[in-house]
């Protein structure tokens, strides 16, 4: 049997000692040359000159450039919806959003059979009955896509069932958009409170 020891003998105390020392020196190292220049704009041996660090501990020395495009930033949560409408022969239902210009909606939407379907927009302050028509679909199933509001007012769809039996239209929409109004023949408007939100108390103010 080997009366060798099964465990490495302990470090002696002068090892760790230095071990101990270079840890620290080490760390001291890596605080002057790189911490100090970063974040207090002290730089000894200017190692954060040489390496661009203390750009960034002198706010506005050196912006980083930021494009105005592709991002519209705003105060409030987006708005989820979803709604199913059933549309008996030769019945209709419109459902459009008030949206203000330039804020965006996402949508998608299926229809259970044939369907004649029209996107269009009534802007705030048109004639009764004064439309502008994004898109008319004789005969569709479906539509995807998204939607950027070019003024303000309501936004939405037209569904006409031209057939002989009953159909669902279930829309599925997420955006900026405050409300919606449904309206069908001889109804009254319906006005439709969107309180689906990913923060139901994100700061939503009234502008």
């Amino acid at each position: 049997m080997s009366s060798q020891a099964p465990f490495p003998p302990a470090p002696t105390k002068t090892k760790l000692v230095s071990a101990t020392l270079a840890a620290l020196l080490l760390a001291g190292v890596i605080l002057v040359a790189v911490v100090l220049p970063a974040e207090y704009d002290i730089d000894p041996l200017g190692t954060g000159q040489a390496l661009g660090l203390v750009v960034l501990s002198r706010p506005g020395a050196a912006p980083i450039p930021v494009r105005e495009d592709g991002l519209v930033a705003l105060r409030s949560s987006y708005r989820t919806d979803r709604k199913t409408f059933t549309l008996g022969p030769g019945e209709f239902v419109e459902y459009k959003y008030r949206i203000e210009a330039g804020r965006a909606m996402l949508y998608s939407w299926t229809a259970s059979d044939w369907v004649r379907s029209e996107m269009h927009s009534e802007a705030d302050g048109a004639p009764a009955g004064t439309a502008e028509f994004f898109e008319v679909a004789e005969r569709t199933l479906f539509r995807h896509g998204s939607y950027v509001a070019p003024f303000p007012g309501i936004h939405g769809w037209y569904w006409l069932n031209e057939g002989d039996d009953s159909l669902t239209v279930t829309l599925d929409a997420a955006g900026f958009f405050d409300f919606a109004v449904e309206f069908r023949e001889d109804t009254p408007p319906i006005e439709h409170e969107l309180t689906a939100t990913p923060d139901p108390e994100a700061y939503r103010p009234s502008f």
